[in-house]
């Protein structure tokens, strides 16, 4: 049965996958979301620490996890995600925490003057790739022109969604994609019906 309001998973897969529907565009998001979260994780690795631990207790003797803005948006983003649904939820809190960890480690070997670099190079091709996804396979602009915060915010786990799936036929409950697939019908049945009367 499906949730009300902010964790009605439904209604945000359903928006999310009306503007998600060709297999292309489908696949490069798939490609190039996770790398987004990771390399903005590295940038994140530089911010001031939150917290200091005293020299007697050191929560992460490797020295390169800090408890800063990097870890405090893994958390959230990974609580988030576990309230929408328990089992892929914990499944995109692990990744979500794995990205943290590997992009603290990857940014502490490469320091903030080349990182930044490696930051920039990546979120330039990722983003250059899901805008050509839009603007050449799915032919509607993305999501995050309608809605910025569900766009930034839901999108690593809807693609988890579609992956887990397309390749394990996973749903969150029965009867979810059912559900979602006759919103996302109306959703493109109204925009394109807009669309018409716009180009008439």
């Amino acid at each position: 049965m499906g949730r009300i309001g902010l964790l009605d998973l439904e209604r945000h897969f359903a928006f999310y996958g009306a503007y998600h529907s060709n297999p292309i565009n489908i696949l490069i998001h798939t490609l190039f979301v996770w790398p987004i979260v990771f390399t903005i994780l590295m940038l994140l690795h530089f911010t001031p620490a939150l917290y200091t631990p005293s020299s007697q207790i050191d929560i992460f003797p490797s020295g390169f996890l800090v408890l800063n803005f990097g870890f405090l948006s893994t958390l959230i983003y990974s609580l988030i995600y576990v309230a929408f649904d328990k089992r892929a939820g914990s499944l995109a809190a692990l990744l979500c925490f794995a990205c943290w960890v590997g992009a603290s480690f990857v940014a502490d070997r490469l320091g903030f003057s080349l990182a930044w670099k490696v930051v920039l190079a990546s979120q330039l091709l990722c983003w250059s790739g899901q805008f050509i996804g839009h603007g050449v396979f799915e032919r509607r602009a993305p999501a995050l022109l309608d809605n910025l915060v569900q766009a930034f915010l839901m999108a690593p786990f809807f693609v988890l969604l579609e992956v887990l799936k397309k390749f394990l036929g996973y749903e969150p409950y029965p009867g979810f994609h059912e559900s979602v697939q006759a919103k996302i019908d109306s959703d493109l049945k109204e925009w394109n019906s807009n669309k018409q009367k716009k180009l008439s």
